[in-house]
Order: C-alpha cells, then sequence, then structure tokens
C-alpha cells in the first residue's frame, strides 16, 4: 500500500476486516478472539496474527487498542506492516516470529471511547493478583468534581481555564500522577481500573505465553498516542536509568526516542495495573528476557487531551446518544489521539514501522 494514508480506516469493523485480510495475503496464522457483548453485530473480537518461525527462539509482539480508540492509529501501523511485507519486504529471520495483537480494547475501539463496555481502562486493569482492586491516588478524590462532573457536556465548559489553574498550583507532574495514576474508586470517572479483571484482559493473560511459543526472549510493543509533541513518538521503558538493559534499547531504537522509567523529564507517569508491568513481572522471569517498550506517539497538549477524555465520559454517561453535543465529544475525542492531519498521519506511519523493523533487527543481536 504505497499511500499511508490508505491504512487508517474509518471504523473498528472496517479495520478487523482490513487486519484478517492483510494477514491472511502474507500467510500468517490468524486467531480470533470474541469479546462478548449483548447485542453487538458483527462481534467484537481480538484479532491475532503470526508470521514467521511456529518455533521462535525469539519473539516480536505488537499490541494495539488497549485504549479503544487509539486503535485507529495503532491498526493503522499494524496494517502498513503486514502490507509492507506482502509487497515483497523480508520476512522476519528464521527464528523470529511477529506477533501482531489487534484491537485488545474491541469496544473502545468499536465505540469510540478510550475505555471498555464498563468504563475500564485497560491499562490500569492487569494488576498483580496480590493486590485489590481499590483505592485511588492521593488527590484523585479532591479531583472527582472537575474530572468527572455528573452532568452532561456543554460547549461553554471553562474546564481549559480550571485545569490550567490545577497545573499551576499543583505541578504537572503531581497532577498527572493524582489525575492518571489509575483509580479503582470512583467506577464513572476517568482512569477507572475496574472492580475486577476485564474480558480482555483475562483474555490476554491467559494466551499470551501461547503467542511468544518456545521464545526465549521478547520484544513487546504497545502502541499509544495522546501524550507527548504533536507527531513525534517516544519509546517509554518500565527499565530505570541504572538498568544494564537501556544500553540495548538505545543501541536498537534511536536513542533519542528512548526515555527509561523515573527519568526527570519523563512523558510518562507511574501507573498501576499496564499490560507492560504485568507482562514483565509475569513472563520476563526464569529463562525469558521479556523487554517491553509504550511506543507513545504526541498529538495535542494535556490540557487539550484530558478536556476531550473528560467531555466524551460525560457524554457517555450522562448526555443523549445521537445528539450534536454527543457526537462533537466522540469527533473531538478521535482527533485528540488520531489526528486527521495527512503530516501526523505519515508522521506515526513512518516513526510506527520504523519501530517495528528496529525491533525484529534488534532481536536477533539480543
Amino acid at each position: 500500500m504505497s499511500n499511508p494514508l490508505d491504512l487508517f480506516s474509518s471504523d473498528y469493523h472496517v479495520a478487523a476486516s482490513r487486519f484478517r485480510e492483510a494477514a491472511a495475503r502474507v500467510g500468517a496464522r490468524l486467531e480470533q478472539h470474541a469479546i462478548h457483548e449483548p447485542g453487538e453485530t458483527p462481534a467484537l473480537t481480538i484479532d491475532v496474527a503470526t508470521v514467521g518461525s511456529a518455533r521462535p527462539r525469539q519473539t516480536i509482539i505488537v499490541s494495539s487498542g488497549v485504549h479503544g480508540i487509539e486503535g485507529f492509529f495503532g491498526s493503522a501501523i499494524q496494517l502498513g506492516w503486514l502490507s509492507r511485507l506482502a509487497s515483497g519486504a523480508l520476512l522476519p529471520p528464521d527464528d523470529v516470529s511477529v506477533v501482531l495483537l489487534h484491537a485488545v480494547n474491541p469496544f473502545g475501539f468499536a465505540h469510540r471511547r478510550r475505555t471498555n463496555e464498563d468504563n475500564v481502562d485497560l491499562n490500569r486493569n492487569f494488576l498483580d493478583a496480590t493486590k485489590p482492586y481499590e483505592g485511588a491516588p492521593d488527590g484523585y478524590a479532591s479531583l472527582d468534581p472537575l474530572l468527572n462532573p455528573a452532568s452532561p457536556p456543554f460547549r461553554l465548559d471553562p474546564f481549559r481555564l480550571k485545569a490550567l489553574w490545577y497545573i499551576q498550583r499543583l505541578g504537572m507532574p503531581a497532577l498527572k500522577a493524582a489525575v492518571a495514576g489509575g483509580q479503582y474508586q470512583f467506577p464513572r470517572g476517568l482512569f477507572f481500573g475496574g472492580h475486577r479483571e476485564a474480558a480482555s484482559t483475562r483474555l490476554v493473560r491467559t494466551h499470551l505465553r501461547h503467542w511468544l511459543g518456545d521464545a526465549d526472549r521478547v520484544v513487546h510493543i504497545d502502541l499509544h498516542s495522546g501524550l507527548g509533541a504533536c507527531a513525534r513518538h517516544r519509546l517509554l521503558l518500565l527499565d530505570t536509568a541504572d538498568s544494564p538493559e537501556l544500553r540495548w534499547y538505545r543501541e536498537t531504537f534511536d536513542p533519542e526516542t528512548v526515555e527509561p522509567a523515573s527519568d526527570a523529564e519523563a512523558t510518562a507517569y507511574d501507573t498501576s495495573g499496564t499490560l507492560g508491568g504485568w507482562a514483565m513481572a509475569s513472563l520476563g522471569s526464569g529463562s525469558v528476557r521479556y523487554r517491553f517498550v509504550t511506543a507513545e506517539f504526541g498529538t495535542y497538549s494535556l490540557v487539550r487531551v484530558l478536556g476531550a477524555l473528560r467531555a466524551e465520559n460525560r457524554a457517555h454517561h450522562f448526555g443523549r446518544p445521537g445528539t450534536r453535543t454527543f457526537e462533537r465529544t466522540k469527533t473531538e475525542l478521535l482527533e485528540c489521539f488520531c489526528p486527521r492531519s495527512e503530516q501526523w498521519r505519515r508522521a506515526v506511519i513512518g516513526q510506527g514501522l520504523g519501530t517495528i523493523e528496529r525491533a525484529i533487527s534488534g532481536a536477533i543481536h539480543a
């Protein structure tokens, strides 16, 4: 597919169909796992395509759509890689497999939400079995009236001014930690991690080891958008700056994009219940070396993105579907996580494909 803009799909069902067709064209081993939602036709599925060795020594995993609406751009990158393969790009080496997890949160993708059918942020839902789904970061409760007003959205909402005041008062790092770290106390609130394991979480936990095959070395790239400088990507690590693994990340990827955890100039923030944290703790022990990268592609300012999340969440819980106001919140949310800008779309496709190719190359020298 020569034009990167053609890789972006109009909705979840179109994206899922194109993903399956592209996977079939390159002879990928394809799985479909239904996420049951009553009345949803056609069914919502997590689709998994595996290319390369059936008994790999090393596996590259590329997951998309953990935050549903981010699947619009993540799916495009996955489709781009499959299209490149179909056009004659080299297959992975004999002992390497590439596994594409498409639409980990198909409900959010289909309904233009970041969360699933229970308002659960899946990247706060992968808690360790010993940790309860309860509590909230310090400061979240006091911010709840601002973040989650129990009323429909309206056009002249002064949220931006209020948010800027809180940033000046608390500082951006403290506000990020309080708001987005993951909370389990307010079911209708932003960044709600759930009260139990979600269906998508359970499915990934059940099958991820199988998808790895026999690999003892894994590189997992989880595609996300909405955080950071527009049209630029950062590779956010769970490894800290003193980790011996940091050298491998910097030698494999563009070192300017690699950001270790607890970096003083961090793009990210500490979160609980993440897919990466669970995967590295559960699967990256013993003989398996599990490296995890959150590939984060920036869009708009943090205040605009948070405002879009807030407005869509209000519309979902208190608005009327089909109204102009309701639809406006969906349009803005999609813009904040997959901008219509041709420049942005071309940039993220190029950067995303480059990241996958570097991971494949790096696996050989791991």
